[in-house]
């Protein structure tokens, strides 16, 4: 999936197998985008050269053999099984989800696949540690995929299966995202309440120093970090007068 995004592209997933007319239909949507890319370059005055053009990657679960011939796509050794090359001059390529490798590099793309392949997909992700980053990506372009299809109004056994498999999957990114951020809350609550009780300290000492403060020094002293708040416990110790404190503080 890295390697197409390396390039300029332009993504058509099908849920059902493609059609001659839908790889046309993508064929003059990348046309009408290579038209408008041209006049902006045309009015910007700067040149655009082939390489810089986008790609078109139809992304179908299968494709027949006689689609894929009628279209002269051919494999290219140096890409995955499963991916097939339009003529060079047409920047478009069919993936055949269901004839990738089962490998991680094309975990996202198999799950735009369907029955066996997808449920082995999602497999492979609740089989990923919960910390790995890979997964919560995953489920996000699953969610994507489950509010698609709730959108469908007369789905099919296959769409609800899909639902009901990913909902549990859903609960347990989102109870972990709950616990990380109930954590990472006491942490910052943490770290306010030791600031806030240095603050009042640092503001306590200095009274009893150098007398009342005004309002304006006191708001500054306690937005000051802790380690800064621990420094001004050690100078005031120095200070003399307000103005001493308020050149330690301008410093």
């Amino acid at each position: 999936m890295g390697r197409l995004a390396s390039f300029p592209s332009l993504f058509e997933p099908y849920h059902n197998p493609v059609t001659i007319d839908e790889i046309r239909s993508c064929w003059l949507k990348l046309l009408e985008i290579i038209s408008q890319l041209k006049r902006e370059a045309k009015r910007q005055k700067t040149p655009i050269s082939e390489s810089e053009l986008p790609i078109l990657w139809i992304i179908t679960p299968t494709a027949s053999e006689s689609i894929i011939a009628s279209f002269g796509a051919v494999l290219k050794s140096d890409w995955l099984a499963g991916i097939y090359f339009l003529p060079e001059s047409t920047r478009s390529a069919i993936i055949v989800v269901h004839q990738l490798p089962k490998t991680p590099e094309t975990l996202w793309l198999r799950l735009l696949g369907r029955g066996k392949v997808q449920r082995q997909a999602i497999d492979e992700i609740e089989a990923l540690s919960p910390e790995n980053p890979l997964r919560s990506l995953s489920l996000e372009i699953l969610l994507s995929l489950q509010k698609n299809l709730e959108i469908i109004e007369n789905r099919d056994e296959e769409h609800r299966e899909l639902i009901m498999r990913l909902a549990p999957l859903y609960q347990q990114d989102r109870e972990k995202a709950k616990q990380e951020g109930i954590q990472q809350g006491l942490q910052q609550g943490l770290q306010q309440g030791l600031q806030q009780g240095e603050a009042l300290l640092a503001i306590r000492l200095l009274k009893r120093r150098l007398g009342s403060l005004t309002t304006e020094l006191e708001t500054q002293i306690s937005s000051l970090p802790i380690t800064q708040l621990e420094d001004l416990g050690e100078a005031l110790l120095d200070f003399e007068s307000e103005t001493d404190l308020i050149n330690w503080l301008n410093q």
